[in-house]
């Protein structure tokens, strides 16, 4: 029996200093177990050792975590391993990192099936920046960071596709207004942009923001009768419905209103289908 999906998209934040800890305690909450199963899955940062044992202090030392890791760069497990551990997790954690590598590492290894799967199933569906925008249908992508040349640009990323919208992390350092603004006014569609220390919680079709820093904001981005517009969102309280968040019209601008012209530029990557140089 199909379950409906829960995701928490967190936008930034350094797990190993705990700047995420009242969030990580709510994804914990969400899986209705005193010690869940949870499977780091570390492919953004290339199976990184360092942040395997982070999470492993974090989610298991501190939180009371069974934790596991799926490494999938180098020797990746066969799919019925990889299919059943997954399977058997109550919540999937998704570290930050190159979140085009990993998208397509995802979809050569047959994963992109497993997670839809355990979304379908109930399983909490967690991460961070690439972490968090994996469960989208888009992302607001730094994936060419990673390359070595010193001009790069955004790019949209495919994500998974489970929330109809773009996701945008870390929206309060460098790509707040300008970068995420120009690929909104170029390509259209709804993005959900997140602070550091800031996530969006969905239940079903319902969603919320919740936050471990005071300062910490969320934001809805759309194009908007020719002008890019920014709506902050109301921090926690009672659950809202997902529909009126991903609609496609504002009710009204915000002094956060953006404006950019139709003609802006921005890049498009589908991690499918075209290739990083």
């Amino acid at each position: 029996m199909s379950t409906a999906p829960r995701i928490v998209a967190i936008g930034g934040g350094e797990l190993k200093e705990l700047e995420t800890a009242a969030i990580d305690r709510r994804v914990i909450e969400l899986t209705g177990r005193n010690r869940p199963e949870a499977l780091f899955v570390p492919t953004a940062s290339g199976d990184d050792a360092d942040y395997q044992e982070t999470f492993r202090r974090v989610y298991g030392g501190r939180f009371g975590c069974r934790t596991r890791t799926l490494e999938l760069i180098g020797n990746p497990p066969p799919f019925e391993e990889m299919s059943a551990l997954v399977l058997e997790s109550d919540l999937i954690y998704v570290g930050g990192g190159n979140t085009y590598r990993m998208m397509r590492t995802w979809r050569r290894s047959g994963l992109d099936a497993i997670l839809a799967k355990a979304a379908s199933r109930g399983v909490v569906l967690s991460g961070v920046s690439a972490g968090a925008i994996c469960w989208f249908r888009y992302g607001h992508s730094d994936s060419r960071s990673f390359s070595s040349s010193p001009e790069w640009d955004y790019i949209r990323v495919t994500g998974l596709g489970l929330v109809n919208a773009l996701y945008c992390p870390h929206y309060h350092k460098e790509r707040r207004e300008a970068p995420l603004s120009r690929m909104i006014a170029r390509r259209g569609g709804v993005a959900i942009a997140c602070d550091n220390n800031a996530a969006i919680e969905i239940v079903g079709e319902h969603y919320r923001v919740i936050r471990s820093s005071e300062e910490a904001r969320a934001y809805r981005i759309l194009r908007n009768d020719g002008h890019v517009v920014a709506e902050e969102l109301t921090p926690y309280g009672d659950h809202r419905a997902l529909a009126g968040l991903l609609r496609r019209r504002s009710r009204h601008a915000t002094p956060e209103t953006v404006v950019v012209p139709e003609n802006g530029t921005t890049r498009e990557v589908d991690g499918r289908r075209s290739a990083i140089s």
